[in-house]
């Protein structure tokens, strides 16, 4: 279910919440469907539980899951977490047309670009 890479410069709290997010706007877990406690997902992955607490606080920060005191953590509704997840890509998406504007593409080279990348082509090619 949660795949973490101890050899990732990701922190393994932020892997635990791209995992969750990965598997929420996937489908894989569903509205309302209960998640690991802190302590059951601490013990499968032996992680610090703390580690645990930390990404699923970030999970509910931005409304991917929601804590119901002495019941556990359940997922949110998928529009709420899509909404979160599509700001988060857009947010990406004006990081990149930025950096892409520093090295002086024009708006029709950054839409090649994409639509290159849409196709399924590898790389940029300027030339």
């Amino acid at each position: 279910m949660i795949r973490i890479d101890s050899n990732s410069s990701n922190p393994i709290y932020e892997q635990i919440y791209s995992e969750f997010v990965r598997l929420i706007v996937s489908r894989v877990l569903k509205p309302n469907e209960k998640i690991p406690s802190v302590r059951e997902l601490a013990s499968t992955l032996r992680i610090n539980p703390n580690t645990i607490v930390k990404g699923y606080k970030l999970l509910e920060m931005d409304n991917y899951i929601r804590s119901e005191q002495g019941k556990g953590y359940f997922v949110n509704k998928r529009d709420e977490s899509l909404s979160t997840y599509m700001k988060r890509i857009e947010l990406n998406l004006k990081e990149s047309i930025k950096s892409m504007r520093l090295i002086k593409m024009t708006d029709n080279e950054i839409i090649d670009f994409i639509k290159n990348l849409l196709k399924g082509d590898e790389g940029y090619d300027k030339s």
